[in-house]
């Protein structure tokens, strides 16, 4: 799809659907491999292990930048994933619908997809951490180290309640595309607003629905070519009165300039982060889309976007496990945050992205799709529905609250494979009786 076509607001028929995807917008899949990439780059920035006499030190050479904070109004890409998340799911749910498939199909397919490659990361979580209690490692030292594998979680729980809410937001959004968009935006305010007042900060998980939601539907937007057909000035008004609004916002206290510290629980700058980049984006799609036709640039994209979700469950995993691995051998560490450790960061990323796409693609049985329904059959009833979507978000939830311990890596190690179990079975069509 180039930067002037667009998704129609409804699509009518079977071919209406095919030609949305044979024009799939390739932006899109550039976007989605450049947000997971960037995240892997932050993280190895982000984390500097270094070794001395007194032992091992962990610090964050990024955070300790004079220039930090203002980069993450750029370099904070979660609400841009989200928005490219609502592209791919309107696209998606509309195919669906033109399948013959309702919500219980959707809610099936797409937490199969989220879920499946956690899987072995849980049993995985849950075998290590409870080999390292049993050896009696340091509870402090275990705690720090599973907090850091844990932290990437949050995303399976904030991104499977969003898809659940696919079929009820893309309805609205077609009924009053503007006002839910409104809405979501005072849901947010109001969550945080109570969440300031009262000083509880469990009450900012509500925002795990409006801020996110509100990204997706401006997706829904870029799918049915809102943004396409704006002018570059008006996209660059848009976005400048986004941005300027969040100086106000993160200069009186009641919300951190650091775009990192807003992100959990997700608060009200998110969503106008989200309106920025979406912009912004946009001023570069020609650009990007005439980059995309190259074969490079899709070779790159689908070297790493084919594996996109399994890198970023197992980056970080890797990444300490890695590190660990040279402490033992002895290799050198250069001091966290010295010329020499920057120097060396663009070949951490490179060994890193080799190490988790070499690990995704040994487990790429975990990522393979629900196959479509064949004639007859249904997804189950929706209490089982409900029943798989607790058991798949429901611990990716409690890591994000709690942080990862053995106990929810337990949890999810059984839990999981249960929903995504329960999500795979079929049964009988109403009307139909299997022989």
């Amino acid at each position: 799809m180039s930067s002037q076509q667009s998704v129609p607001e409804r699509a009518h028929t079977a071919q209406d659907v095919r030609g949305i995807i044979v024009q799939r917008d390739l932006v899109v899949d550039l976007i989605r491999t450049a947000c997971v990439v960037l995240v892997v780059f932050v993280h190895v920035t982000m984390v500097g292990v270094g070794t001395s006499d007194g032992g091992i030190a962990v610090t964050s050479p990024l955070q300790e930048l004079d220039w930090y904070v203002a980069a993450t109004w750029i370099g904070q890409v979660m609400p841009l994933f989200f928005v490219v998340g609502g592209f791919a799911s309107i696209v998606g749910w509309r195919s669906t619908m033109t399948r013959g498939g309702g919500a219980r199909d959707w809610w099936a397919t797409r937490l199969v997809r989220l879920f499946r490659p956690a899987v072995p990361l849980f049993v995985v979580l849950a075998a290590g951490l409870g080999a390292a209690t049993a050896a009696g490692t340091p509870a402090d030292l275990l705690a720090e180290v599973a907090f850091g594998i844990g932290s990437p979680l949050w995303f399976l729980a904030a991104y499977g309640i969003t898809q659940c809410c696919v079929p009820l937001m893309v309805r609205l959004h077609e009924r009053a595309p503007w006002r839910t968009l409104a809405a979501l935006l005072v849901l947010a305010a109001a969550v945080d607003a109570v969440r300031l007042a009262t000083g509880v900060a469990e009450v900012g998980l509500l925002n795990l629905g409006p801020v996110w939601l509100f990204a997706q539907q401006l997706g829904f937007l870029w799918a049915d070519g809102w943004f396409a057909r704006r002018s570059r000035v008006l996209l660059v008004a848009v976005a400048a009165a986004a941005y300027l609004a969040l100086v106000p916002m993160t200069s009186v206290g009641l919300w951190a300039p650091d775009m990192l510290q807003d992100l959990n629980p997700p608060m009200l700058p998110l969503a106008f982060l989200a309106v920025a980049q979406a912009c912004l984006v946009h001023l570069v799609h020609g650009p990007l889309t005439r980059l995309m036709r190259t074969r490079a640039a899709q070779a790159s994209v689908f070297l790493v976007g084919r594996d996109g979700m399994a890198i970023y469950l197992w980056h970080l995993p890797m990444f300490i496990a890695l590190n660990g691995v040279a402490l033992l051998v002895g290799l050198p560490f250069p001091e966290p945050g010295g010329t020499v450790w920057w120097a060396t960061r663009p070949v951490a990323l490179v060994v890193l992205l080799g190490v988790a796409i070499a690990v995704a693609r040994a487990l790429r049985w975990f990522d393979r799709p629900l196959p479509r329904l064949v004639p007859g059959t249904d997804r189950p009833a929706w209490p089982v529905l409900v029943v798989a979507a607790l058991c798949t978000v429901g611990p990716a939830f409690t890591v994000m609250q709690l942080h990862l311990s053995f106990p929810v890596a337990l949890a999810g190690a059984l839990l999981v494979p249960l929903g995504v179990w329960l999500l795979t079975r079929t049964t009988p069509a109403v009307g139909v009786t299997r022989i």
